[in-house]
């Protein structure tokens, strides 16, 4: 079966429409899988439902999408550093589903294992609870959190090899791996794909089982917050 395409935009034909919940990979702007979300962006689907830690910054990552108003919904566990994610939120414009940051994690991976629920203690007692079915177990009180299952995934990976394997590179596996999983299709963008076989089996962090289709492009190495040193205390 084909997997490599040659850019985001054919790699993503025919998989988009509209309404879609769609699970990005990122953190902050480290691993956000940025030609993929450019190509989402032109293709204008609308009312998209993003799960993703957070929406990069105004002009990059999932900030882009906010700026077209191509989002609907938003799952996230960080709002900080978009300022047109705030705005939105707090002019009704745009619904957002607050996930504490372990929970959201763990929502994808139990999605990607086909775990419909689990429970967890983390937000017992806060505004995260409300709604949700209580359980007690050894005298303590959990909560329930539904499992997140995408209608695509988009992540990006370091290296790939043609079968789809994905090496990524350092805190770049943040929330890739989950959201990779727990997608009907995942599509990743990667630095380079190199030949089948020389990636070190130990050395894969997602196996190609879970990745239906790949692109390589060149990728925009940002700082989120750039903290230097006067010149003359240097």
């Amino acid at each position: 079966m084909k997997k490599v395409y040659a850019n985001a935009t054919e790699a993503l034909d025919g998989v988009l429409s509209d309404g879609m919940l769609i699970a990005a990979g990122g953190f902050g702007l480290c691993g956000i899988p940025e030609l993929l979300l450019e190509a989402i962006r032109d293709s204008g689907a609308q009312d998209l439902t993003f799960a993703s830690n957070n929406a990069g910054v105004d002009d990059f990552g999932i900030g882009i999408l906010l700026q077209t108003k191509q989002v609907k919904k938003m799952i996230s566990s960080y709002v900080g550093e978009n300022a047109e994610f705030m705005r939105q939120y707090l002019s009704g414009e745009l619904e957002l589903e607050f996930n504490p940051q372990g929970t959201l994690a763990e929502r994808m991976r139990a999605g990607g294992a086909g775990i419909p629920g689990f429970y967890t203690k983390t937000g017992v007692g806060t505004v995260i609870a409300e709604g949700k079915e209580h359980k007690e177990f050894n005298g303590e009180t959990y909560i329930m959190e539904e499992g997140i299952f995408a209608d695509l995934a988009i992540v990006k990976a370091w290296k790939a090899d043609d079968t789809g394997n994905l090496v990524f590179r350092k805190t770049a596996r943040n929330f890739n791996v989950p959201a990779a999983t727990c997608g009907k299709i995942c599509v990743a963008e990667v630095e380079e794909i190199v030949p089948r076989g020389s990636l070190d089996p130990d050395s894969i962090h997602l196996p190609g089982i879970y990745v239906h289709r790949i692109i390589q492009g060149s990728h925009e190495k940002r700082i989120e917050q750039r903290t230097t040193r006067k010149k003359e205390d240097a």
